[in-house]
């Protein structure tokens, strides 16, 4: 997903946070390269500590929905999608009040009743085009060479600021790899904005790739 290839904007999104102490840090690594980011949160998460999720929004970050407990929706009838949805929304609600009408499957797991469920909520499905693969806890060498090397404008990157698995995943390399990915962009001419500005007067279609590629 993204703008057509040659844009000078990207995107940076950031999967399953929110997540301590790591989320915090990348903050502080998007205030210094004045950067904004949208930031998909798992409800549960979110719901434990509301607190990191307010400070995201307080920083002018885009917040998305990316279910309650991070189920792979493949494999979810469809009041189960609903119910993941609708109970990550509340969560967020509840936490920061309003935000982004934009939430992304976990894994990328979809099916068309997932998009349908989905559209049902209000909200628009958001995938991406470029994966640093840092869920796979790779060096920060590897995640900014995976990013840089599939950089050709208008990209959605795909980054994590949590884990799925538990609360506390080690998200330094992604935190580090942050930190150096964005002044190459910057000196190559390129823009970050969030998934928000992004889609502003522009009608985006799914690129997605799948995790592994």
């Amino acid at each position: 997903m993204g703008l057509p290839w040659g844009s000078k904007r990207l995107a940076l999104t950031y999967d399953d946070g929110p997540n301590d102490p790591h989320t915090l840090r990348l903050l502080e690594v998007l205030a210094h390269h004045n950067v904004r980011a949208t930031f998909f949160l798992i409800g549960r998460y979110v719901a434990k500590r509301p607190e990191i999720a307010r400070e995201l929004a307080k920083a002018g970050h885009a917040i998305g929905n990316h279910t309650y407990s991070h189920r792979n929706l493949i494999f979810a009838s469809g009041e189960q999608t609903s119910v993941e949805i609708a109970e990550c929304k509340r969560a967020l609600n509840d936490a920061v009040g309003q935000h982004s009408a934009l939430f992304r499957p976990p894994f990328g797991g979809r099916r068309p009743e997932t998009l349908r469920r989905a559209r049902s909520l209000g909200l628009e499905t958001v995938m991406w085009r470029v994966s640093g693969q840092d869920w796979k806890h790779r060096p920060a060498e590897y995640v900014t060479h995976k990013v840089l090397g599939h950089v050709r404008g208008g990209e959605v990157i795909l980054l994590h600021d949590g884990g799925h698995a538990a609360f506390g995943a080690d998200r330094s390399q992604t935190v580090i790899a942050t930190d150096r990915l964005i002044p190459w962009c910057k000196s190559q001419g390129y823009e970050f904005v969030t998934i928000p500005d992004m889609m502003e007067g522009t009608v985006l279609r799914d690129q997605a790739r799948v995790l592994s590629s």
